[in-house]
């Protein structure tokens, strides 16, 4: 789930060509940073980025502390249930 998370996280060119830029319908981050970059706003697309990361580092630190607290499982403890 963490995978797939951080892998659409990043996704834009699937985004952009499905879902298209219909403004106040299919916006999303990626898709914001890339017009703020498109008009010149570097500062804006800089902000945006690290809003993302800030996301990305709080949901990976989440996953690890939970995977901390509970211990590692292996699929084939999983499986053997």
């Amino acid at each position: 789930m963490v995978l797939s998370f951080a892998h659409t996280l990043g996704e834009f060119g699937v985004v952009l060509m499905v879902g298209g830029n219909l403004a106040g319908v299919t916006r999303t981050a990626s898709i914001d940073i890339y017009d703020h970059v498109q008009s010149l706003e570097y500062a804006e697309a800089n902000r945006m980025a690290l809003v993302l990361l800030a996301i990305s580092f709080a949901v990976l630190s989440v996953v690890y502390g939970v995977n901390r607290k509970f211990g590692r499982r292996t699929w084939a403890s999983w499986a053997a249930r």
